[in-house]
This record gives structure tokens, sequence and C-alpha cells, in this order.
């Protein structure tokens, strides 16, 4: 049977959102997100974190940088008991001076590139999957990928909020926090005990 997954932004969801960092020193994530993708891990469900990146391809940093930063994220979840079972990320800017980034591409958020990749690669449902993310490319992204959108209100959760409500776009939840968002999933959504398979 195919796995579900619970996708998560990087920069304003797991983390907050400093703009463009280069390294991992100034990657500041949550205290609440290891704790919350403990959960994920403990209920048999994937942790994925799908980001746009297109920091490389405006040329503020490389892509082995930005692999690094993602290398250090992942120790770090696993020296406290949690893990992360993959990071997809686009690292296009359509502007980008370097032709291989400057890619019109289908992997940036909002479209569903990097959904259908890891998918693909990591066996996912993605039907009984779920999306948490704090912009409404996030929210999007879910709807075009089929999973279940969550929106957080941290980074910039409260202004994609309002922009959602104009559109006329309603997330599956609305958390205060990847935490509260987690446990709306694994408790109220998916119900206490059901979450495997």
């Amino acid at each position: 049977m195919k796995k579900r997954a619970i996708f998560l932004d990087r920069d304003g969801t797991i983390n907050e959102d400093v703009g463009y960092p280069g390294n991992f020193s100034q990657v500041h994530i949550y205290p609440y997100s290891i704790e919350a993708v403990r959960k994920i891990n403990r209920a048999g469900l994937l942790a994925v974190v799908v980001t746009n990146q297109s920091g490389v391809g405006r040329g503020f940093f490389t892509e082995a940088a930005l692999r690094k930063i993602h290398r250090k994220m992942n120790e770090e979840f696993i020296r406290q008991q949690a893990h992360l079972d993959g990071i997809y990320y686009c690292p296009h800017h359509v502007g980008s001076a370097l032709p291989e980034y400057g890619l019109d591409c289908t992997c940036r958020k909002p479209f569903p590139g990097l959904g259908l990749r890891a998918a693909d690669e990591l066996d996912i449902d993605l039907h009984r999957s779920y999306m948490i993310g704090d912009k409404v490319e996030d929210i999007l992204f879910g709807r075009n990928i089929g999973a279940r959108p969550v929106l957080v209100l941290t980074g910039y959760g409260r202004q994609a909020q309002g922009r959602l409500r104009e559109e006329g776009i309603v997330p599956a939840f609305t958390g205060r926090t990847l935490s509260e968002a987690v446990d709306w999933i694994l408790e109220v959504d998916l119900g206490r005990g059901s979450a495997e398979g």
C-alpha cells in the first residue's frame, strides 16, 4: 500500500523566514517543529519538506550550500529523535543569469513538480496526504497535487489567510503553528490511532 505523507514548507513553517539563508547558522527552527515532526514519524506518516529556494537561481548561494543546510537541518532533527523522510527543493528563478537555473519550471510551488517527484520516489499516495505551509502557494500546491492543504499563521500565514479569503480558497484547516496543524491532522482529521497505512 502506498504511504501517506505530510508535506511541509520550510521557511515560515518549520523555521523562521529570514529571507535567503545561505548557511545553517541563519536557519532558526521553531522550538515546536522538532516535536511536530516526531509526532508525524510516530504516526507512521512520511515527513517530506518541499521548498522554493530561488536564492540559488538568484545567485545568493550555491546548490551545494543549500544541500549542506538541509543535511544539517536533518541532522538536528535526528539529534532530537525525529527525522525528515525527504527534502525537495526548487532552485530556479526565471530571471536568473545562470542558464541552468533560469527556467520557467514546473517544480516551483504552486506547480506540482516537487510533489509528483516525491510521490514517485517515496511511493506516496498524494490523495491521502497533506500539505502544511504559510503561503498561498503552499495551499495551492496542496490542491494541485491532490493533498489536503493546511495553513499555518507563522511566517506569511496571516497575509496568506487574507488573500485566500479574498479568492474564496478555504484550507482544510488553519492552525497557529506547525504543531497545531500536525495535531489537527493526527488527532482530528485522521483520528487517534488511525494514521497508519
